[in-house]
């Protein structure tokens, strides 16, 4: 009884994640996708955000997977949302085009975590942050390491969310919960994060790919039907609200990337200083 070794998928050439592959002695197979920009946080662009669609895409209409492993290469970081130098370009720019864009050019990786027929495990070690934040937890099932820490960053850095994304939140730990970390930007220790239901589980560092393995076996030993009905059934309660990312946005503040508040984020992380948000609403 055992894993066969991680081979990566040769179907598509990925610059900005790993996608690998490994099957088990008894049955089934997991699909590993790991955003491989430690560098920068693992912190995403319009192309990392495409190939871990395509990614999803395939493990979930490939009948030999039974589970999705999302992850970040090295210890530091899960994922820490977009890259900073890409969304002063303006985020909308690289990805459009792509196949995985709503209408408007907003990215729908949560959507197409949530669509996957199979069941996705965040594996989180280090931070998960701003977008990596709502990845982790849109994810089925979120394991993370004794140096997880988690939070989001939006209002404080003039990046806007709406939608699924923060919504769902209520779901996983509920109302006020959900309120206080979307509004108040603090950050929650992995152990914090267990206690408030955020994540499944927390273990040592060099522990967690044993613990996924775990979790992977067990899922694996399942019908894989019945798994797929059960994943579709809990996540019918958000269907209402898939793609309709940016639409609250949009009725509530049309010109926010033209606005003070993005100008003001952007040169405030540049100079290294803390925002003031305030000064410019007069004008």
């Amino acid at each position: 009884m055992g894993w066969t070794e991680w081979e990566g998928v040769k179907e598509y050439k990925f610059n900005d994640i790993i996608c690998e592959k490994k099957y088990h002695s008894d049955g089934g197979g997991v699909s590993r996708i790991t955003i491989n920009r430690p560098e920068v946080y693992n912190a995403f662009t319009g192309d990392t955000i495409d190939e871990v669609c395509l990614a999803l895409d395939d493990a979930s209409h490939d009948k030999t997977i039974g589970v999705v492993v999302l992850t970040g290469a090295g210890d530091k970081a899960f994922c820490t949302g977009g890259d900073v130098a890409w969304e002063k370009e303006g985020q909308d720019s690289p990805v459009k085009g792509s196949r995985f864009v709503l209408s408007g050019g907003r990215p729908v990786i949560n959507s197409f975590v949530r669509r996957c027929r199979k069941p996705v495990i965040a594996a989180v070690k280090g931070y998960a942050i701003g977008g990596g934040h709502h990845l982790a937890y849109m994810c089925d099932f979120t394991i993370a390491a004794e140096n997880g820490r988690f939070g989001q960053t939006g209002p404080r850095v003039g990046s806007p969310a709406d939608g699924l994304c923060v919504a769902y939140l209520t779901f996983v730990v509920g109302a006020k919960k959900a309120r206080e970390i979307w509004m108040l930007t603090k950050q929650y220790s992995a152990q914090e994060a267990l206690d408030m239901g955020l994540v499944n589980a927390v273990v040592p560092l060099e522990k967690l790919d044993e613990e996924v393995d775990s979790w992977c076996e067990r899922i694996l030993a399942h019908s894989p039907e019945c798994i797929s009905i059960l994943k579709a059934s809990f996540d019918s309660v958000m269907d209402h609200l898939d793609g309709s990312l940016g639409r609250l946005q949009n009725l509530i503040s049309p010109d926010f990337f033209d606005g003070t508040d993005v100008r003001e984020a952007q040169s405030a992380f540049f100079e290294k200083r803390k925002p003031n948000f305030w000064k410019h609403r007069s004008e």
